[in-house]
């Protein structure tokens, strides 16, 4: 840690003040071994003091996040920093660059590096990694991905690859020429020269998801260890308790007690760290992203196979899917903030295949609720249909004899199909469908729940709608086709990419997972009860309008009403609400337990989808809690801590049922 480990303040004379009863010297003796055990301690103390809190503090931060793949990116990390650092720091040491004084350590040595030192090397990779980890977690690493051909954007990636690697490589050899000089900038060299060489191989495989991702991921990650590396070490430095040699330092400091040597190290040992993780993220993304290259993803890829992912040349990413999961997550953004923080939870094609089937579902909906009017919406549910019926089809040959799926992305017939009837910002969406994965039937219920909207009578006219609820058992059909299907489908993507559940399990977990598709819906149409009416919609079944003595008519005349509505009539509706949310928390009270019986790795994601969005209901039960812009909203504070609460453990009984 270069010149962390310092003289602590010696309370030890304190023990050592002669007494009325002490014989002569035997104050000096006990002053003697008290400060030898306590000097030998002081880079431990050191880490005790400033570098293990931070750990701990990070770790409970990161734990409810923490997945397998972390471990085995830190452990990568860590193991990569250690095996690297060793022989260039037991260099320095061994030529009297720098050195530690043996009343600070402990004694064990590996190389002649003190094992404080050696876990120094540990512990920073580990925090600047958590701090990355957090940062970087709610972004869909293959969105940042950009294909390069021969045009404008390969040629701007191009320009930007090269400007980085020329700095980079003017920056090395103005270090080595430190380096050979001798002088007073020795040890400056001696650093660029070991740190250039990772950070520019790092950047010729990761430069795309280096530019790319957000500032708050890559330069606060470096940044802010740096800066607390850098008052530590101030801090350690002034006391004096390690100096660098005189003739190897330049003698400039960044401020007071810090020399110049020190800052550069902390900054580019923690952009290394950062790089490093960034470059692994970048294969992972590959992978993830590409299942034409890569048919499967191990849970903990190879070195090789994260290797192979750097390498694939970015003229080969397929940009039809990048781009589709670009508008998926923007429509997931903009539509869904629960699902939006639910989806960061979920891992790897897990998680791409769950938002590809959310921006499908969006796309069918906003196609048939943005219709002129009702017959170009149900043209819309017949162009649907079609789409299902030859994504589903039969394979046909090519004249060279070829099978070609009806899904294939490239020459399907549901792909040609697409590309002639839906808008240009729709098509991704349905073409990257995952079909394969996925049975026709919820998909073709969904259909049927969009022909159940279309029942309404004079629709955005804002005067009322017969509809096709008639009873709370419509209602349970309606949620059932719009939600439960959805649900199911959630379900069974699960199951595709974490096997090993029997055939009888599945059936239970796919039933639950309807019914909670109901419970969300029925929370769904609590929270939107004025949004709906804005459109004369009513889903609230007639007879429960009765026993408030009101008509689905009257009902939405009331909730459109621009003036000031009288407070009985908003008892009214906010007893009704209640009734909705009430049918909402027995289906989920149902069907949260098998929530705990999903793969382990899906488990605690569907926890935080599931409560995330129950949240709103709870919001809508609370005393005084007013509906703002005709939409329940939850602070995002509150969905950040009903997700962490739930990525650790299942909701207690007494939330389940509130």
């Amino acid at each position: 840690m270069h010149g962390i480990p310092t003289r602590l303040i010696n309370t030890t004379t304190l023990v050592a003040l002669p007494s009325a009863s002490s014989r002569a010297g035997e104050p000096r003796t006990l002053l003697l071994i008290v400060n030898t055990v306590t000097m030998g301690y002081e880079y431990a103390w050191v880490h005790l003091t400033y570098t293990l809190p931070p750990a701990a503090l990070l770790s409970a931060l990161y734990f409810p996040l923490w997945t397998k793949l972390d471990t085995y990116k830190i452990l990568f990390l860590v193991t990569i920093a250690v095996v690297s650092t060793i022989p260039w720091d037991s260099y320095l040491i061994r030529t009297n660059i720098w050195s530690y004084p043996p009343n600070v350590v402990i004694g064990w040595k590996i190389y002649d590096i003190p094992v404080e030192e050696v876990f120094f090397f540990v512990i920073q990779t580990y925090n600047t990694s958590l701090l990355y980890l957090l940062t970087s977690k709610a972004v869909l690493k293959e969105t940042l991905l950009a294909k390069e051909d021969k045009g404008t954007i390969g040629q701007q990636w191009k320009y930007i690859r090269w400007g980085g690697q020329m700095a980079l490589g003017l920056a090395l050899r103005q270090g080595i020429s430190f380096v050979s000089a001798g002088k007073e900038e020795t040890y400056l060299g001696l650093i660029v020269v070991w740190a250039l060489p990772f950070l520019l191989l790092l950047w010729s495989l990761a430069y795309q998801l280096l530019v790319n991702l957000p500032l708050t991921c890559t330069c606060f990650s470096i940044a802010l260890p740096t800066v607390y590396l850098w008052v530590v070490d101030t801090l350690a430095l002034k006391r004096g308790t390690w100096v660098i040699s005189q003739g190897t330092k330049t003698g400039r400091q960044l401020w007071p007690n810090l020399e110049i040597e020190e800052a550069i190290f902390f900054f580019l040992t923690n952009c290394l760290i950062v790089f490093g993780l960034v470059a692994f993220d970048n294969a992972i993304a590959v992978l993830n992203a590409f299942p034409a290259h890569f048919k499967s993803v191990p849970q903990w890829p190879s070195p090789v196979l994260l290797v192979k992912a750097l390498l694939l040349p970015a003229a080969a990413y397929d940009d039809d899917r990048i781009l589709g999961l670009q508008q998926s997550v923007a429509r997931l953004k903009r539509k869904s903030r629960s699902f939006y923080l639910a989806s960061s939870t979920f891992q790897g094609r897990l998680r791409i295949d769950l938002i590809i089937l959310y921006s499908f579902c969006r796309v069918a909906d906003d196609l048939i609720d943005n219709a002129k009017d009702e017959k170009e919406a149900r043209e819309w549910v017949k162009k649907m249909t079609k789409y299902l019926d030859l994504a589903y089809g039969l394979a046909e040959k090519d004249g060279a004899g070829n099978i070609i799926p009806s899904n294939d992305m490239n020459r399907g017939q549901a792909t040609l199909y697409i590309m002639h009837n839906f808008p240009p910002e729709t098509q991704l969406a349905l073409m990257l469908l995952p079909t394969h994965r996925l049975r026709e039937e919820p998909l073709y219920e969904l259909l049927k729940g969009f022909e159940m909207d279309l029942s309404f009578n004079n629709q955005k006219s804002g005067k009322g709608s017969s509809g096709p609820i008639k009873t709370e058992e419509d209602l349970d059909l309606y949620g059932a086709r719009v939600a439960g299907t959805v649900a199911l489908l959630c379900i069974q993507l699960v199951l595709h990419h974490n096997p090993g559940t029997s055939e009888a399990q599945a059936r239970k977990l796919m039933k639950s997972g309807h019914d909670m598709g109901i419970a969300l819906q029925y929370t769904n149409i609590a929270r939107d009860l004025s949004v709906d009416a804005q459109i004369g919609r009513c889903y609230v079944p007639p007879p429960w309008l009765k026993k408030e003595k009101l008509t689905p008519e009257a009902f939405v005349a009331g909730l459109v009403t621009t003036g000031k509505v009288d407070d009985f009539f908003w008892k009214k509706v906010e007893i009704i609400r209640g009734r909705l949310l009430d049918r909402a928390f027995q289906y989920y009270h149902d069907a949260i337990p098998a929530v705990e019986e999903l793969p382990s790795a899906a488990r605690a994601p569907m926890r935080v989808a599931v409560e995330s969005y129950m949240q709103i209901g709870r919001e809508l039960r609370r005393p005084g809690y007013r509906v703002k812009s005709g939409r329940a909203t939850v602070p995002k504070w509150k969905r950040i801590w009903v997700a962490w609460k739930r990525l650790i453990s299942a909701a207690p009984r007494e939330e389940r049922t509130s």
